[in-house]
């Protein structure tokens, strides 16, 4: 757990209190900048120069715009042009403003971007003009990009037209100390204290990256996993090297009959399922009588360099239904995945299929893929190119780090995710507040090299999970058209990690007729929307057309959550009441306090797998 930053820089400081705060900043920014430049140092002498994405293929799509450009002289006139308009105009309206007026702008705020939301971007004359500016720079640069990158090959223009806009979000103006009226107005009235409160910041995020940036998001002090995060009572009842099995206590004197196992990803931990109590599914679940099991994933080290995705089926899913099995003394159970723990999930059930095995009586899959066919702006990560790059990293390390997934995540939604950040942290000098989503963000985890291999290749590079024994997997050929499992996919209309459309293909690859919500918002806030919460809503609809579109023109949009209306398809699957389990059964004496040892471990940490 971090140490607490120290309070940041407030208007009205007095002397004496500037100076202990300018000492703060000093102390801190000494020692992030040694602790900063000792970790470049070792990453040098290791030979580690890797970065994701990689750098080389941001400047190759760079410079292949620059080329296109060159080549289409008129659609990059036109563009200019019309950029020149929307300056005239704005240049009218200032200065009809500035004669008393008040002209409508010529760009309006976007109320998404939080970027431009202070008060002196719409009362400041000069600034709003300079957010304006930006605003149509942006709108005319990338809208040229785009005229001058049809002739290209859909892989390249999905590079050129994504690293324009990381070009153009990296110079707004609301990142730069003299061009943001916030920032001015925090310098001004803290005499600069936040400018080197911010760099401390900088040199601190520099040492955890060992040199390169590792942007705090979170302030760390202010949750702490097993107090006020991940609190649902449960006990670790079973480990092996690959996971810790968590079984929480009941919370209802009768449960379902069958109980229920969650395989949540682990490209990242199973808290995301059970936040602080107001947001958690998993305590939920349990509250409306569900006798719940969840995986903890290992975050492993070098010494997983092997481990296959074949050994997250055996002894990660399939072992964890024997254990199951033996705790309640039920022979069926029923399922949820969650990301590419559904895809895990829906790998197992074609493995069980193939040998008789009918234990799992429904699978619900949260934002899973299954068809990798089109996978949304992570495809711009994802190429044969790239992923060699990655593969030559891994080779010398035995994993791929959370860290260099996490920062591609961003990248996706950079505007918030980077530079939101860099405003607050380095030009404010703030600290992030506590935010347990982003808390859980922040805490990466570490890809074993071949799994990561075969993922990446099998699955995003040539989609063999969608073909009838594309792949095999612990023996078996993996046909998902054999599943007959009655199954519930949720997908949510904003995600950029697992297109709900392509979630709604892979619902079809299944051999049952699956039911299919769509959630509003994305890949995290539309399925963690607590029941009796009113935001985002859902969509659903008994059929399932061949098109996704056809599918959603048809839907009836419901309000507030969609825990209530799965819970009510889940129940027809319960098998009927028994009386309430405690952990372990009597069967397995528990062995720790959920949430267990193994996803405290962070990044930078080792840990040693029980047996």
């Amino acid at each position: 757990m971090n140490d607490p930053k120290p309070s940041s820089p407030k208007p009205g400081d007095q002397p004496d209190e500037l100076a202990r705060r300018y000492a703060e900043a000093l102390e801190r920014l000494s020692a992030g900048s040694s602790r900063a430049w000792q970790g470049w140092l070792e990453r040098q002498t290791r030979g580690d120069f890797f970065t994701l994405p990689d750098p080389a293929v941001a400047a190759k799509a760079l410079t292949s715009l620059g080329q296109q450009f060159l080549l289409h002289p008129q659609r990059a006139l036109e563009v200019q042009q019309q950029l020149w308009q929307g300056y005239t105009t704005l240049w009218q309206n200032t200065a009809r403003r500035l004669s008393g007026e008040a002209p409508s702008p010529a760009v309006a705020p976007d109320p998404r971007d939080r970027r431009f939301k202070g008060k002196g971007w719409e009362e400041n004359l000069f600034f709003d003009a300079l957010r304006q500016a930006y605003q149509l720079t942006s709108e005319q640069w990338l809208k040229g990009v785009h005229e001058v990158t049809e002739e290209l090959d859909h892989d390249e223009r999905v590079k050129v037209e994504f690293y324009a806009r990381q070009l153009m979000d990296a110079l707004a103006p609301s990142n730069f100390a003299t061009s943001n009226p916030e920032v001015i107005e925090a310098t001004v009235h803290t005499g600069g204290a936040n400018l080197l409160q911010g760099l401390a910041n900088l040199m601190e995020d520099l040492a955890r990256g060992e040199g390169l940036l590792r942007i705090t998001q979170s302030d760390s002090a202010g949750l702490e996993l097993g107090k006020n995060i991940a609190v649902t009572p449960g006990k670790v009842i079973y480990q092996n090297e690959l996971m810790q099995l968590i079984q929480y206590a009941p919370a209802t004197e009768a449960v379902d009959r069958r109980p229920l196992l969650i395989v949540p990803p682990w490209i990242n931990k199973f808290y995301i399922l059970d936040l602080t109590p107001q947001r958690s599914f998993i305590r939920w679940a349990v509250e409306q009588g569900m006798t719940v099991f969840v995986i903890s994933w290992v975050n492993p080290d070098e010494r997983y360099a092997e481990v296959a995705f074949d050994d997250y089926l055996t002894r990660g899913t399939l072992k964890a239904m024997d254990v199951v099995a033996e705790v309640t003394g039920e022979e069926t159970l029923n399922t949820i995945g969650y990301c590419i723990g559904g895809t895990l999930l829906a790998c197992t059930l074609a493995h069980q299929a193939a040998r008789g095995d009918e234990r799992v009586r429904s699978a619900t899959f949260f934002t899973s893929l299954l068809d990798f066919s089109e996978v949304g702006p992570l495809e711009v990560f994802i190429d044969e190119e790239q992923v060699r790059y990655m593969e030559q990293h891994m080779e010398q390390r035995g994993y791929l780090e959370g860290t260099h997934l996490a920062n591609a995540f961003n990248l996706l939604q950079s505007a918030d995710l980077i530079w939101g950040f860099v405003i607050n942290n380095y030009l404010l000098g703030r600290a992030p507040q506590a935010f347990d989503l982003l808390y859980w963000n922040s805490d990466s985890t570490r890809m074993p090299r071949r799994m990561q291999s075969f993922y990446l290749r099998n699955m995003y590079l040539e989609n063999r999970l969608a073909e009838p024994g594309g792949i095999s997997l612990a023996g078996e050929a993996i046909d998902l058209g054999k599943v007959r499992t009655p199954a519930f996919f949720v997908a949510t209309e904003k995600d950029h990690i697992a297109p709900w459309q392509s979630c709604y293909r892979g619902a079809h690859l299944l051999g049952s007729r699956p039911r299919f919500l769509l959630g509003g918002s994305g890949h995290i806030a539309g399925v963690i929307n607590p029941a009796g919460s009113p935001k985002y809503g859902y969509w659903a609809y008994g059929h399932l057309p061949r098109d996704p579109e056809r599918w959603l023109a048809s839907a009836t949009h419901h309000p507030g959550s969609w825990w209530p209306e799965w819970r009510n398809w889940l129940q027809r699957h319960a098998g009927g009441q028994v009386p309430a389990r405690e952990p372990g059964g009597g069967r397995f004496p528990p062995l720790e306090e959920a949430p267990g040892s193994y996803v405290r471990v962070r990044v930078d940490e080792a840990i040693t797998p029980g047996g």
